[in-house]
């Protein structure tokens, strides 16, 4: 298994600033970080790519969509919008050696419909990633898609939905993955690990508060058992928030400092990761 950082605990867009950041993760001994590709140029993110490669790190990615780029919209245009959205993404995370491209990549982000999803959504959905997915594929990158729990999405929120969503696109560039925050809310058991291993293609390890992982109430015991038991040699990358951005604080809904140090974070985060998977 390889360990990685998710940048958005420091920005959501890697630029020269955050080069320092970058030495002290591989410095730690990080594997990797997760880029956050919202905005940028083409020439940006080869920089970032070299840069990246210059420190020894693999690098996975993080995006997402929003209204006026909904994959399951009912609106041509704002589907036509998405697939020109994510064609770009995925084009940045190609030229940055992104391995693999994760987030709830299925519908906009705390968009809601006042109902549950509808069947008409769902082919809206599979259509789209039937049509994406070879595009990721183009460009060497794997779409992990995420499940989010039902405070922050409606269209997908369970392991099983998403399985389902993700079978019925049935490409290898397409799979899923397991985020133990939303899973924590949504999921009655880690035993779903199993059912999903084959689709499964991405990790992310974060607390139930979204602070250090380990200091809180996740099951992780189970969690890590569980990965052990289907073989799981992929990323496991950590995600936790802060409020040092105010807009991405607002978005993640931390109101409150959930640790004292960003690197103590990182440090500690990647001990504890060590003495349960390895």
């Amino acid at each position: 298994m390889k360990i990685g950082m998710n940048l958005l605990l420091w920005t959501t867009k890697v630029d020269e600033s955050h080069h320092p950041l970058l030495g002290r993760l591989r410095k730690m001994g990080y594997d990797g970080v997760e880029i956050p590709v919202f905005e940028g140029t083409s020439g940006e993110y080869k920089i970032l790519g070299s840069v990246l490669r210059d420190h020894g790190l693999g690098v996975t990615a993080v995006t997402v969509m929003s209204p006026e780029s909904n994959p399951i919209s009912a609106d041509a245009k704002v589907r036509q919008a998405a697939k020109d959205r994510l064609r770009w993404v995925l084009d940045r995370c190609g030229e940055s050696g992104v391995e693999v491209l994760c987030g709830p990549l299925h519908s906009a982000l705390g968009a809601f419909s006042g109902t549950g999803p509808t069947s008409d959504e769902r082919q809206r959905g599979i259509e789209f990633f039937c049509e994406i997915a070879p595009y990721a594929a183009s460009v060497k990158v794997e779409l992990a898609i995420e499940y989010l729990n039902r405070f922050e999405n409606y269209f997908l929120t369970t392991a099983a939905d998403t399985m389902a969503f993700v079978d019925a696109i049935d490409h290898p560039a397409c799979g899923m993955m397991w985020d133990t925050f939303h899973a924590q809310i949504e999921e009655k058991s880690t035993t779903l690990i199993a059912a999903i291993h084959r689709r499964l293609k991405h990790v992310h390890i974060s607390e139930n508060d979204r602070g250090t992982p380990g200091t809180g109430q996740v099951r992780w015991d189970e969690t890590f058992a569980a990965l052990k038991k289907i073989n799981y040699d992929r990323w496991l990358v950590i995600e936790a928030f802060g409020r040092t951005l105010p807009e991405l604080a607002a978005a993640t809904k931390v109101w409150r400092d959930l640790f004292d140090d960003a690197d103590a974070l990182c440090e500690e985060g990647l001990q504890f990761i060590r003495s349960k998977a390895f």
